[in-house]
């Protein structure tokens, strides 16, 4: 029986790299001279944190944030903005999550689209990962081009690993 696990996970090392390349160009940035703001990520608490003046400047850090994520191969479906930004003395403070692990309302949404594809694989959640096993390897990677076609729908990042046969 051939499988293959379907997780979504970020490298906290490469995430540390687009962080530390993002704060770069905001020091250097011209519309951000003079700035007391910080930009920093919590390996521990999987978090970054915004501190800046004002809503403008959140806003272009969390844009540069994404652009610089996306340079480094990262996806920036993989941060959790839910969050609003909360007022800190004269500072203004946002908390961005970095996503990690496939939620039950997510691995539902996968189960529906492996099962909807009428391809004959199973698929167990376990965690935060879902296993699919299938007795061809091409049912599998139709499968994951089933999932690839649909990431919008799922709203995160899929990695495929353990791919065995």
């Amino acid at each position: 029986m051939a499988s293959f696990d379907i997780v979504s996970k970020v490298d906290p090392q490469v995430m540390d790299n687009a962080v530390n390349v993002a704060r770069k160009e905001i020091m250097n940035r011209y519309d951000f001279r003079d700035t007391k703001g910080s930009l920093e990520y919590d390996k521990k608490a999987s978090e970054v944190k915004i501190v800046m003046e004002n809503d403008m400047r959140v806003q272009h850090t969390e844009d540069v944030l994404m652009s610089k994520m996306v340079k480094q191969g990262l996806d920036a479906t993989a941060l959790d903005f839910s969050k609003e930004a909360y007022q800190s003395g004269a500072m203004i403070k946002k908390d961005i999550k970095v996503k990690a692990g496939i939620d039950k309302e997510s691995s539902k949404k996968i189960m529906k689209l492996i099962k909807d594809s009428k391809v004959k694989v199973s698929a167990a959640i376990m965690d935060e990962t879902i296993r699919v096993t299938g007795k061809k390897i091409d049912d599998l990677q139709q499968i994951i081009a089933v999932l690839r076609g649909n990431s919008e729908e799922i709203g995160m990042p899929l990695q495929f690993v353990n791919m065995k046969s």
